[in-house]
């Protein structure tokens, strides 16, 4: 009598030490992400520093740019083990000048760094889920990551605030530092794993596109800074920072990804334009909530945590769903038709005099759209790259990820500014109006993918 073999899980013996460490470090980016949401406007007013308060969120992801383009090269020719610790001690020095910084200048310095570091950590986990753990364990890898998000968005912003008033907003950086050095403690053993891919398989160093990524971090930042400027300022800030980021952009993504070109290109795009249109919508939501209606920042802030619960359980759902019963075209249909309900919503919500919760429940079902795009997107980059270039393609998903949140920040906070900020039954709906076109765009990029290859055992391909 045959006996069925045991079904691995993330926390079978040889992966659960690396789930564990993972999973930690990725809740450490979502509580840092939360916390300075939360703190940045008692940083700027106790730095002096209100003028470069948009830059605070913009230059991490910038820096992280060319932090991508780097783990990935270094990862495709090392192994990621070497990049993993230079990545995570990076991440650790930038953290710990944020946490002593005595000037806002000095501050964005530390958040440079931290951010360069954490765009290379975020390949180095890519690596490791397409190095270490087997192709059916994928979907709930990223399912696990988007979890990760939901005790953060839960007690993240209370707990930072409660720290940074009953001490100050210095102590919530030493606190993740401490919580980050824990993290990366938990991933050392499995580092070991991430060996030197084969002599013949090992990319020269890619310099002309560690070059091109610098200078597409110059241009993103460019682009932030353009909505403070004079007129004439801010349009030769937007145009050169437009022609910029696309020419700097080319050589560190897929060939064909700006005209969706078929497979691992349009997979690329899909990311950045949702990207844009999501996250450069999302600073608004509670902006919008407190300026049109009068709620507090913890009320408003609603609206956010319970788009991270809805994206945690949905990308949890398509994890246990699996492929056989989610296609690619079908989940990313579904995913975005929930994103583009949100964005309407919002902006009918800011259109008209319709009660705030429907915003709230808009963007819930905006972040179960997230939920169903984000890993099917992460699992598609890896199911179209192999090993010796796994590197590239994560480092090209998460550069599309990163620019594509800065580029719609930048775009928002022109359309934002443009109106004059203050009437907000204009400025708000134009905010939401035009995110819902890039969204909208998302969907010639689904329709470019093509065939999915199957996964490995299984013949038959989408």
């Amino acid at each position: 009598m045959s006996t069925a073999a045991p079904r691995t899980s993330l926390f079978s013996g040889p992966y659960a030490l690396a789930t564990v460490g993972m999973v930690a470090i990725v809740a450490l980016a979502a509580f840092q992400n939360l916390a300075m949401t939360t703190i940045m406007p008692e940083i700027s007013r106790d730095l002096d520093g209100e003028s470069l308060y948009a830059l605070a969120f913009a230059a991490p992801l910038a820096a992280g740019v060319p932090g991508m383009v780097l783990a990935g090269n270094w990862t495709d020719r090392a192994g990621g083990r070497v990049v993993a610790w230079t990545s995570a001690a990076l991440f650790a020095v930038g953290t710990a000048v944020v946490m002593v910084a005595p000037t806002m200048e000095v501050f964005l310095v530390g958040r440079l760094v931290e951010g360069f570091g954490a765009g290379a950590i975020d390949v180095v986990l890519y690596v490791l889920v397409a190095r270490i753990f087997p192709e059916d364990l994928h979907g709930p890898v990223f399912a696990g990551f988007a979890a990760a998000w939901v005790v953060p968005a839960l007690i993240g912003p209370a707990l930072a605030g409660i720290v940074a008033d009953v001490w100050n907003w210095h102590w919530v950086f030493a606190g993740a530092l401490v919580i980050a050095l824990g993290a990366f403690a938990l991933l050392v053993p499995t580092l070991g794993r991430l060996r030197p891919p084969a002599p013949g398989l090992r990319p020269g160093w890619q310099r002309s596109r560690i070059a091109w990524s610098v200078a597409a971090a110059v241009a993103i930042l460019l682009l932030n800074i353009a909505p403070d400027l004079g007129a004439c300022a801010q349009v030769a800030a937007v145009a050169v920072g437009l022609v910029g980021t696309w020419f700097a952009l080319r050589p560190l993504l897929p060939a064909g990804t700006f005209r969706a070109a078929p497979g691992l290109p349009s997979v690329v795009l899909l990311r950045g334009l949702v990207a844009a249109s999501f996250f450069g919508s999302e600073a608004y939501v509670p902006f919008l909530l407190q300026a049109k209606d009068g709620l507090s920042a913890s009320a408003a802030g609603l609206a956010l945590t319970v788009a991270a619960l809805s994206w945690a359980g949905s990308s949890w759902l398509h994890g246990r769903l699996g492929e056989h019963r989610l296609t690619a075209t079908r989940t990313f249909g579904i995913g975005l038709a929930l994103v583009l309900v949100s964005l309407l919503t919002a902006f009918v919500v800011a259109s008209s005099g319709l009660p705030w919760w429907l915003l709230v429940v808009g963007w819930f079902i905006g972040g179960a759209g997230m939920g169903a795009i984000y890993p099917r997107t992460s699992m598609l980059t890896l199911r179209f790259s192999g090993e010796g270039d796994d590197g590239f393609a994560s480092s090209a998903l998460t550069i599309a990820d990163a620019s594509g949140s800065v580029i719609g920040l930048a775009v928002t906070g022109l359309l934002f500014i443009g109106t004059g900020g203050a009437d907000a039954a204009v400025s708000f709906p134009l905010v939401f109006g035009g995110m819902t076109v890039i969204a909208a765009l998302a969907v010639a990029a689904v329709r470019r993918l093509g065939p999915v290859p199957a996964p490995s055992g299984v013949p038959v391909a989408e």
